[in-house]
């Protein structure tokens, strides 16, 4: 940061502004923020706009858009041209600096769990498909389940044992709740105490709620689901390990994958945090 007070960024130089945690669009009534998002519109060419802090149908919203047409993200990637500014658009506005990221596991427990999945990526299914194989079958019996003769999900078996390997290599229990379940991870870990639940919602407005070694849960309807490990947070973006899955991000995949595609407004349910342990 320069003595001024301002950062470099590819659009220039921006005097960053904390994300407010939530998507601004027509008809926010925070008049500072929307003013700040008006004057660096027309800093940036996608004026001419009017800077009195009312964010409109038209012009301001035609600005956002064309703003997103132009820009790519701070990673990047293709904003979405939606007209409304939430955490990318943001941080392609103001710098990357203005969204909390978050690279270091905050316990030993975290940081030995992170480290023991990032041993398994490239575990595969034997034969692919099968939700079986030497690997895989460990997991799944570490939660309980026999997987001869049955094809179980198991990216939450994956991150039990993650969990379990960590806990054993420090001698102390593993905090993480015995199940194969997404869902019924999730629900377990709203009263078991010591687990941390953070909701999408608390994520969006604080992502330094997000810290590495959390699980991600997401639901995909019905019962089913899928989950897989936090590794880093940046810009809104998450860099995750994940079993049962494959390039695409599938909860019914082949392997132990490490992506980095997933945003934090894409967690439908939220974060199980176990850095408290």
């Amino acid at each position: 940061m320069s003595t001024n007070g301002t950062v470099s960024t590819p659009l220039g130089s921006v005097v960053p502004r904390r994300f407010p945690g939530r998507i601004i669009k027509a008809g926010d009534p925070d008049t500072e923020t929307v003013t700040a998002i008006q004057h660096r519109l027309n800093e940036l060419g996608c004026g001419p706009l009017e800077e009195d802090g009312v964010f409109d149908n038209d012009k301001t919203k035609n600005a956002v858009e064309l703003f997103q047409a132009r820009f790519p993200d701070a990673e990047g990637h293709p904003l979405t041209v939606d007209g409304e500014v939430g955490m990318h658009t943001w941080s392609a506005l103001f710098g990357t600096a203005s969204v909390p990221s978050n690279s270091s596991a905050p316990s030993p427990l975290t940081k030995a769990a992170i480290e023991f999945a990032g041993s398994q990526v490239g575990i595969l299914e034997d034969p692919l498909g099968s939700n079986r194989g030497p690997e895989v079958d460990d997991y799944l019996r570490a939660v309980g389940l026999n997987p001869v003769g049955h094809s179980f999900p198991w990216c939450v078996a994956f991150t039990h044992f993650c969990y379990l390997q960590a806990a054993d290599q420090l001698s102390v229990a593993n905090p993480h709740i015995k199940t194969a379940g997404v869902l019924d991870h999730w629900n377990k870990a709203g009263g078991t105490a010591g687990v941390v639940r953070v909701t999408t919602a608390q994520a969006m407005e604080d992502p330094s709620l997000v810290k590495p070694g959390s699980l991600f849960i997401l639901a995909t309807g019905g019962d089913a689901g899928h989950s897989g490990m936090v590794i880093s947070t940046a810009n809104g973006r998450l860099e995750t390990i994940e079993g049962n899955t494959n390039d695409n991000g599938s909860r019914e995949g082949i392997g132990v994958f490490r992506r980095s595609s997933r945003k934090i407004s894409g967690i439908n349910r939220g974060f199980i945090d176990y850095s408290g342990f």
